[in-house]
């Protein structure tokens, strides 16, 4: 017979339970989050280049979940301009490791959704950009 699983308290950055889904739906779980992310895999790095993004997410709420992948430790700014004070984003590791997070969420659309980007054109996407499709 099985051991039933403990309850736990609720961890630091959970808001509802301390399943690990839960969590990181709290932290990444909002339509514009994973996008940001998206677009640092795909090597943007600054403000501008998030906003030419095809979404279009609003200023104020690229600016706050810029500030909550930083608190997060997701990802890092580091100032490149002093007049007028410009930064430039990085994913961290943590936020590095996401990048197989979002793959399968592309494998999957390829799948069920039809007209997404297929596998093959986000490598190509990600080639322009300089980078290597995981």
């Amino acid at each position: 017979m099985s051991q039933p699983v403990p309850e736990r308290p609720i961890p630091a950055g959970c808001k509802r339970s301390a399943c690990g889904v839960a969590g990181t739906l709290d932290l990444l779980g909002d339509k514009w989050t994973l996008l940001v992310v998206r677009d640092l895999l795909m090597g943007k790095q600054t403000y501008s280049e998030f906003q030419k993004s095809p979404e279009g997410i609003p200023t104020n709420i690229l600016a706050e979940r810029l500030k909550r992948l930083q608190q997060a430790g997701i990802i890092e700014k580091k100032k490149y301009q002093e007049r007028p004070v410009r930064y430039s984003y990085h994913l961290t590791t943590k936020g590095q490791d996401l990048g197989p997070v979002l793959h399968s969420m592309l494998v999957w659309a390829s799948k069920y959704i039809p007209g997404t980007y297929t596998l093959d054109e986000v490598g190509r996407m990600m080639a322009q950009a300089g980078k290597r499709a995981s």
